[in-house]
């Protein structure tokens, strides 16, 4: 058999294993063996690049980086959803879909899988390109990262134009085994499966989004020339026929109550499905039917997306424990009989403090209302009273530290009971946790587990003596050998040179966080400076209050603190504000207030203040009339109501990033408009 022949058979054995396992569920070979089908034809592309298909498999493992995602214009837009909470909702959408057309009507219903909405396109056959939402108008390019999802197909039977919808998304399993992962290298968790999804999407390079396990299921067909359709389920027929993982098990209904009936069992079972739904889509099924009903101006008058409630389930808190934290705060915590919620399982639950369990009548041994705020952290909704046996035991706080033994207090007019020992173990260990974490020195490599370590093994005592850290001990620690201890270390030492305001943070000055600190290190540029300051110089600043003034006073009037800055100082730790680094960036914010409220897809709340502040905008905590525009996650919650009632403009994460490559103010107030 000559090379081509052997490229093309490849390819069409590649192809059907991955049909079989990624659309059948019903895997043939070995990983083992599919590897090596994959690894021969790599081979043969490399030595016969001429001989290359644009629909080889071979591009699932990624291409070149790329410098940042070119913008795409849908060629049909993008809209959102209207949202519906309740089976009366649902009864007023039938009324208004009723009152508009004359015949009967029929209703699709389908799962509203928890993942990222994408667009595809195909021409002659071929995946031409793939594209975010967007604002629903304009999205991102990420062609080469949707190559790499391998239940999309690149090559389908229609050869004319097809533009396609669907969500990439992760498994329950897949989500968890990827975490059992990052545990295991001592990295952070992923807080969810389509955080983790959207997050892979949206890495500029494709082989790292390619390591990731993407699923998609296509939910709509958007554009095809020279067929006609008269239904939705008839289109997402032809979908299948084309190749496509559609939207599974999605049902057809002529009245709204067994539509209410079918959402109702899927509120209560969808623990049942291998992937994360956040609710169900109700759409009408007549595309005749959808022309007559057409549009608002943000989503079709013919389909809405019903939201399930906060998933709740009922378990038992075995025991309560406290935790210190790095400024003496002890925090009780419920541990829990285990219990899925949310897609993970959870067995902790955060109380907060002494006054959250008196108001609530937590006991040990309760029966309790668990659930998720946000979808994301645990928390006791209510005791059930009713199931109480008389086991139940009241707890107290601890009258003493339970680290170091000395006694707690609680101050006048505040709810945290804290221990104020200064050299208590558990607050030097979470002051130091504090010090690399993300927004304060980012030292990569420099986890929880390893800090403890250090910590143990009497390497460390304070944020300093990261900086003397030996090679020859580093390597003896347990899993960690010479390639991550060099890591480590060039990170540490890469620290040195970060600028003021990441020290400054990283100290951990009460009440003063990343903006406080970015505020002193702006008007000071020195740290001996900011030493020196009085309380009514800090007073002056812009933005800086009293508590935050006298806190800062306080913390540099202390022997002990003054002893570690010196001590940072001769490890060579930079003390002076470096030259901004947005200076060159265009002010495109500049004069605008800006709301920040729900959970973003990939972009941490800091990271996003941190690409308004560079850019000359102002976050805000409220939204008034005042406000240039909302940037909204999951679960917005009142602020986004706010906005709503007040008409100021609402943009989520997509169109946010797509704002800030834009080069001055006007194209941003042109694009908000």
């Amino acid at each position: 058999m000559n090379v081509e022949n052997r490229i093309s058979e490849l390819i069409d054995l590649i192809n059907y294993h991955n049909d079989k396992y990624y659309n059948e569920d019903t895997p043939e070979i070995s990983d083992y063996e599919y590897d090596n089908l994959m690894k021969e034809l790599i081979k043969l592309e490399e030595e016969n690049p001429k001989l290359k298909r644009v629909d080889s498999p071979s591009s699932r493992v990624g291409g070149k980086p790329l410098d940042k995602f070119e913008q795409v214009v849908h060629k049909i837009p993008m809209l959102s959803l209207a949202n519906a909470y309740s089976a009366q909702d649902l009864r007023d959408f039938d009324k208004r879909v009723r009152d508009m057309v004359e015949d009967e009507v029929e209703y699709v219903v389908e799962f509203k899988i928890d993942g990222l909405s994408v667009g595809l396109t195909y021409n002659n056959g071929l995946f031409e390109k793939g594209a975010t939402r967007g604002d629903g108008i304009v999205g991102e390019d990420i062609s080469q990262n949707l190559k790499t999802v391998k239940s999309i197909p690149l090559r389908i039977k229609d050869q004319e134009e097809v533009v396609v919808r669907g969500e990439v998304f992760i498994s329950k399993d897949d989500f968890k085994k990827v975490n059992e992962q990052q545990e295991k290298q001592g990295l952070q968790l992923f807080a969810n499966p389509r955080n983790l999804a959207a997050g892979s999407l949206r890495q500029l390079d494709p082989k790292l989004t390619a390591k990731r396990p993407l699923d998609i299921f296509i939910f709509n067909l958007e554009y095809v020339q020279n067929t006609d359709f008269k239904n939705h389920s008839e289109a997402l027929d032809y979908l299948k026929e084309l190749g496509f993982k559609v939207s599974p098990n999605y049902k057809v209904y002529n009245n709204i109550q067994d539509v209410i009936d079918h959402i109702k069992y899927w509120t209560d079972n969808r623990g049942e499905l291998g992937f994360e739904i956040d609710g169900m889509v109700i759409k009408v099924n007549n595309l005749a039917q959808r022309e007559t009903m057409g549009y608002t101006a943000k989503s079709p008058r013919w389909a809405i997306a019903y939201k399930f409630p906060a998933e709740q389930k009922k378990t038992k808190i075995l025991d309560i424990i406290v935790e210190v934290g790095r400024t003496g705060t002890i925090t009780p915590t419920a541990v829990l009989e285990p219990v899925r919620l949310a897609g993970t399982s959870v067995s902790r639950a955060t109380l907060h403090n002494e006054d959250y369990i008196r108001e609530k009548d937590i006991k040990i041994n309760d029966t309790v209302l668990v659930q998720k705020a946000g979808d994301i952290i645990p928390q006791v909704v209510e005791v059930i009273k009713e199931e109480r046996t008389g086991d139940e035991i009241d707890f107290e706080m601890p009258k003493k530290c339970p680290v170091c033994s000395e006694p707690t207090v609680r101050l006048e007019g505040e709810s945290a009971v804290k221990c104020i020992n200064i050299s208590c173990p558990a607050q030097i260990r979470r002051g130091i946790i504090h010090f690399v974490s993300r927004d304060a020195m980012n030292i990569d490599g420099l986890g929880e587990s390893i800090i403890t370590l250090l910590l143990d093994k009497g390497l460390i005592k304070d944020i300093a003596d990261l900086y003397t850290l030996n090679k020859d001990e580093v390597v003896k620690l347990d899993r960690m050998g010479e390639k991550s201890a060099n890591n480590l270390l060039n990170s540490i030492e890469k620290s040195k040179s970060n600028d003021l305001w990441r020290l400054i943070n990283g100290l951990g000055i009460k009440f003063v966080g990343t903006k406080g600190a970015k505020i002193l290190a702006n008007n000071f540029k020195d740290l001996d400076l900011i030493m020196s300051a009085s309380n009514e110089e800090l007073v002056n600043l812009e933005e800086f209050g009293g508590i935050m003034a006298n806190s800062v006073v306080k913390f540099f009037q202390e022997e002990k603190n003054i002893k570690l800055i010196e001590k940072l100082k001769s490890c060579g730790v930079n003390t002076k504000s470096i030259q901004d680094e947005s200076s060159d960036i265009a002010k495109i914010f500049e004069g605008m207030k800006i709301v920040l409220t729900g959970t973003l897809p990939t972009l941490k709340r800091n990271d996003a203040k941190e690409m308004i502040e560079s850019r000359g905008g102002k976050v805000t905590s409220s939204v008034s009339k005042s406000t240039t525009f909302v940037l909204a996650g999951e679960e917005a919650g009142s602020k986004l109501t706010k906005a709503n009632d007040l008409g100021v403009k609402v943009i989520d994460e997509d169109k946010f990033i797509q704002l800030t490559g834009l080069k001055s103010k006007e194209e941003v107030k042109n694009e908000l408009k």
